[in-house]
C-alpha cells in the first residue's frame, strides 16, 4: 500500500487552522451550540475546507489534511483558553497578594 504524497504548505499552517477556528466561534455565538458539539463542528469544517478547498483531486490527502485542520484547531483554541485562564488567576493572585 502507498501512503499518499501531502504537502504541507503555507495554506494548510497559516490560513486553513485560523479559519476553522474563526468560523466554529462564529457558529458557535450566533447559532447558539452547545459547548460539546463545538468540537464536532470544527472537524467537520477542517474535513469539508480540506477535502472540497485545498486538496480537491486526492480524497485520502483531504480527509488526512481536514483532520489535521480539525483537530488543529480544537488543540489551539484549547491551549489558548487555558492560558487565558492561567493568566487571569494569575493576575488575580497577585492582586491579592499584593
Amino acid at each position: 500500500m502507498d501512503f499518499p504524497t501531502i504537502h504541507t504548505n503555507f495554506w494548510d499552517a497559516v490560513i486553513a487552522v485560523p479559519i476553522v477556528m474563526l468560523i466554529t466561534q462564529l457558529i458557535k455565538v450566533f447559532l447558539k451550540v452547545k459547548r460539546k458539539y463545538v468540537p464536532t463542528i470544527a472537524l467537520i469544517l477542517g474535513l469539508s475546507i480540506s477535502i472540497f478547498i485545498s486538496h480537491r483531486h486526492d480524497l485520502l490527502a483531504g480527509v488526512f489534511m481536514g483532520w489535521f485542520y480539525g483537530y488543529a484547531a480544537i488543540g489551539s483554541y484549547a491551549s489558548l483558553k487555558t492560558t487565558l485562564i492561567s493568566f487571569r488567576s494569575e493576575k488575580e493572585n497577585n492582586i491579592r497578594g499584593s
